[in-house]
């Protein structure tokens, strides 16, 4: 990708206009510090003294980091947050943000605020050392009401948005957002309005999902298909349009090291590998990156190769930034392609 068309694709972000359907969480770390050592009276046990926490959205607001990083004007956030001390944390945070509009995002006393606590020991000259994390989700169903109240805010934003993504963060079915009754409504999005790009992830499955541009992992896809996770590329591929094929859509998969591949319903296939390792690396929150820069990209045009560039680099960005969920500004994707 050259300069030119570079800023051609990255100066139309600014007028997009994009709806996240999604588990939203709180990412909330503590940084502790080792040299202050301490023993409970009480228990006998080492004390970790945290010396920071800092919080941002995380799961499908990773998502949304990604997309207020590369400058799209307007997002639209479809779920929900618990009436508790995480939900204000989350709320807070993404009302703090530009162009993030919070009309169609719910707090409810009926759920809990999905949470990750993630403990960080932070040692002079070493990469920072996550432990056990602390989660808190939801165990019991949706309320049908909840539900029913998302199912109408994806409606009415999918008439306000330039497109859609949507991931799946839960681990048990029907806990989440994006229930058998949301999905039906996103199916009702999906028909009625073809051309209009929705981009689907889930960490589950896919398999309900409606019609839409489907980006997974090579594990994913091979839950989804069958292909087993060591097949090749090209036998990943094969696998990839079968189900681009039937929804008449493309389908992304992140191949880890061997990098990022696209295949479009008429066969067309793209691999790009993974840029070159630049030392310490932290995965989490590259495939949320990729989501983003995907669904932005191909949302003002760009081809399937040019978005998985911009995906790949995106990708790469977020890996060596450590002890965090990081996102990819549109500069720094300028020096990652732009030589």
């Amino acid at each position: 990708m050259n300069a030119d068309r570079f800023d051609i694709i990255t100066q139309q972000y600014k007028r997009l206009r994009v709806g996240i359907v999604g588990d939203f969480c709180l990412d909330r770390y503590l940084e502790i510090d080792p040299t202050i050592q301490e023993v409970s009276i009480e228990t006998g046990l080492p004390v970790y003294n945290v010396t920071n926490v800092r919080a941002q959205p995380g799961g499908a607001g990773t998502v949304l980091n990604n997309l207020v990083a590369l400058g799209v004007g307007q997002i639209f956030p479809v779920g929900f947050a618990g009436d508790d001390g995480e939900g204000y944390e989350l709320r807070w945070s993404m009302a703090e943000m530009p162009g993030v509009k919070l009309d169609y995002f719910i707090q409810t006393r009926s759920r809990q605020t999905f949470t990750y606590c993630k403990p960080l020991v932070i040692e002079r000259g070493k990469p920072p050392r996550e432990l056990n994390r602390l989660d808190k989700k939801n165990w019991s169903p949706t309320p049908p009401a909840i539900a029913e109240q998302l199912s109408a805010n994806v409606l009415t934003v999918a008439g306000q948005v330039d497109a859609m993504i949507l991931l799946g963060q839960e681990d048990q079915q029907e806990t989440g957002v994006l229930t058998p009754r949301v999905l039906a409504a996103l199916e009702t999005v999906a028909r009625q309005n073809a051309r209009q790009l929705m981009l689907a992830d889930s960490r589950r499955t896919l398999r309900e999902y409606p019609p839409a541009v489907f980006k997974m992992n090579a594990s994913e896809l091979s839950v989804l298909t069958g292909v087993p996770v060591s097949a090749t590329v090209p036998e990943m591929a094969k696998a990839a349009l079968t189900l681009a094929q039937h929804n008449r859509k493309p389908v992304f998969v992140t191949l880890s090291e061997r990098g990022l591949m696209g295949v479009s319903p008429e066969g067309q296939t793209e691999h790009l590998s993974a840029l070159p390792v630049r030392g310490e690396i932290d995965i989490v929150g590259a495939g949320d990156a990729v989501s983003a820069n995907l669904a932005t990209a191909l949302a003002v045009g760009a081809s399937m190769r040019e978005a998985i560039e911009l995906a790949n680099a995106a990708g790469s960005i977020v890996i060596h930034q450590l002890g965090t969920t990081g996102t990819a500004s549109v500069e720094q994707l300028r020096q990652t392609l732009i030589q």
